[in-house]
């Protein structure tokens, strides 16, 4: 259906049923602008969470080094494979 076609078959429709229509798209696009913004705010919590740790460190003169993470991977390959 192209949009002519809907947009025919919208005046086609009573003033309540086009009322009604109209209700629903408004609470529909509501709904996905508050979850936008939910998304928005939970990146700009991550990023201001990752801006407070990046402070702490520096405040706390806290230095991560190569050495730091030399040993911290598990080199195994797993679980046992039996074939």
């Amino acid at each position: 259906m192209t949009l002519q076609e809907i947009l025919q078959a919208v005046d086609e429709l009573s003033v309540d049923e086009q009322t009604s229509l109209l209700n629903a798209l408004q609470m529909k696009l509501s709904k996905n602008t508050q979850q936008d913004q939910i998304d928005e705010n939970r990146g700009e919590q991550f990023w201001q969470g990752i801006l407070h740790f990046r402070a702490a460190l520096e405040r706390e003169g806290i230095e991560f080094t190569d050495k730091d993470f030399a040993n911290l991977r598990d080199r195994s390959p797993g679980r046992e494979i039996e074939l």
